[in-house]
């Protein structure tokens, strides 16, 4: 049986989160903690690539940067961008 190779977009929509429901006064308690978990997950791996881009690039000396065409002052909008996108 061949390996399956999944890009990144399919293993970011393999991410899930299964709860179980409870209905309180026409309020689905668990579907709205189950959103809030997943939202802050994403957040906090978002974070995460964040602070990895910003930490890496800050420590490159000026001439390493300078070798890869990024300015010192740009380093924040492309941890930025590397993590949020555009």
């Amino acid at each position: 049986m061949g390996r399956l190779i999944r890009s990144e977009d399919e293993k970011e929509d393999m991410k899930m989160a299964y709860t179980n429901t409870q209905t309180v006064a026409g309020f689905q308690v668990g579907g709205w903690i189950g959103d809030v978990l997943a939202k802050w997950t994403v957040a906090r791996e978002r974070r995460a690539v964040y602070l990895q881009t910003l930490n890496e690039l800050s420590a490159m000396s000026d001439r390493d940067l300078a070798d890869i065409n990024v300015a010192r002052v740009s380093i924040e909008d492309i941890a930025h961008e590397a993590a949020y996108g555009k």
